[in-house]
């Protein structure tokens, strides 16, 4: 059997969030095991998700402030 890491655990090695990791299960981007309460990842999964290139998203655009 392939050794698992909860949620947590994924989300300190790809540098994200635990939200982000069920977003990725979610989106079939990466597969998780559901076992009770706790989303468990493949090791290969998360080694799947390391070697995807990806570039974070725009920067949000600031607003303008009314001057009186």
């Amino acid at each position: 059997m392939e050794q698992t890491f909860t949620t947590t655990e994924a989300a300190e090695m790809l540098g994200v969030t635990t939200a982000r990791i069920r977003q990725m299960v979610l989106a079939g981007d990466i597969e998780g095991e559901k076992r009770g309460r706790d989303l468990l990842i493949p090791k290969s999964q998360i080694e799947k998700a390391k070697a995807r290139k990806t570039k974070p998203g725009p920067k949000p655009a600031k607003k303008e402030t009314k001057k009186k």
